[in-house]
């Protein structure tokens, strides 16, 4: 039951986002804010996990193909496809859900604990608005960091195939140019719009209908990390059967 009492709110909630509506003004610079805190702020983390994954993609590789007979294009075709299908766009998104689903969580939390959410009710200004959507606009850049990733993994795949003598550069071009199928892109990018809708929404839940003080911010942050990242697996599964069986 509280499941069920929990996912209506989260509805509930997003309804009351899209209610009465901040001053453009003011909303223009909160969005640019949390673009800079949750997007702007993620991108050392993000570049430097998705360069040496893909590195390591290639390496694991190359080290497993014994077979002479097989062409090291493989090496880049399986580095591109392991990139753009899942590492970039559902392994960075749970990342992301630790480091700005904790952020998000944590700050609207300590709002709440401080009282600074009533006293924005007080002042009769729309909480949900004024918080949460700024949040959400902001992650619909979310694409752009999932793109970075996708180049970064590749070229770290690159990196580390070539200048460790496992592939040559002519090869690996090849290899990542060998049965691209576009749709694979858009597929990757429908994942992320949801995924960012996602890290935008369920940590701001639970940072805004949390109880207690200090000590319940800290659980409310780890409890987002989990349903978040929960989550984005189930959808993730829902969206590949739908789009690639």
């Amino acid at each position: 039951m509280s499941y069920l009492q929990s996912t209506g709110e989260y509805f509930l909630m997003i309804k009351g986002v899209f209610g009465r509506m901040t001053k453009r003004s003011v909303l223009t610079n909160l969005v640019f804010k949390e673009i800079d805190d949750l997007i702007i702020g993620s991108l050392g983390i993000v570049s430097f996990i998705s360069f040496f994954i893909g590195g390591v993609v290639a390496i694991q590789t190359a080290l497993n193909l014994n077979n002479p007979l097989i062409p090291r294009t493989l090496i880049a075709f399986a580095a591109r496809q392991s990139v753009i299908l899942e590492f970039a766009p559902t392994f960075i998104s749970i990342i992301m859900a630790g480091k700005v689903g904790s952020y998000i969580t944590s700050s609207i939390g300590t709002m709440r604990v401080t009282q600074q959410i009533d006293a924005l009710e007080v002042m009769g200004i729309n909480s949900l608005n004024y918080l949460v959507l700024p949040k959400i606009i902001a992650m619909l850049t979310y694409p752009f960091v999932i793109a970075i990733s996708m180049f970064l993994g590749i070229f770290g795949a690159y990196s580390a195939g070539v200048l460790g003598g496992f592939v040559s550069s002519q090869d690996f071009i090849r290899g990542l140019q060998e049965d691209f199928i576009a749709f694979h892109l858009v597929y990757a990018f429908v994942k992320t719009f949801l995924f960012a809708l996602l890290l935008a929404t369920i940590p701001s839940y639970h940072g805004y209908y949390m109880k207690g003080g200090a000590l319940e911010v800290g659980q409310a942050s780890t409890t987002s990390f989990v349903w978040t990242s929960v989550v984005i697996i189930i959808t993730n599964y829902i969206v590949t059967q739908l789009l690639l069986s």
